[in-house]
């Protein structure tokens, strides 16, 4: 179980543009968790498709999920809704306490 890994320098500012829901979260305040979970999940698909098209498409995308059954261009894998539906709702947790 050696768990290698790869990535690239571009996920720091990738992953650090998670920052851009925290008004979101204030806008969804008073909706159900499961929409707001489908919003987030939403969100983050639509920010994985615009980086990781314009990554593929300079040759620098470090992530290629042709071999999966529910990709969009290579860049989204549609059967992570659950993981971006929690990862959504646990920013939200966490990032809501520090900004309440």
């Amino acid at each position: 179980m050696r768990l290698l890994g790869q990535t690239s320098l571009w996920m720091f500012p990738i992953y650090g543009s998670a920052c851009l829901l925290g008004p979101l979260f204030k806008m969804l305040k008073g909706l159900p968790s499961y929409i707001r979970g489908s919003i987030y999940s939403l969100c983050i698909f639509a920010g994985e498709y615009l980086t990781g098209t314009f990554l593929h498409t300079h040759r620098l995308c470090p992530w290629n999920y042709e071999r999966a059954r529910w990709h969009i261009r290579k860049v989204v894998r549609l059967d992570y809704f659950p993981n971006w539906f929690l990862a959504g709702l646990l920013f939200e947790k966490l990032l809501s306490d520090k900004t309440s």
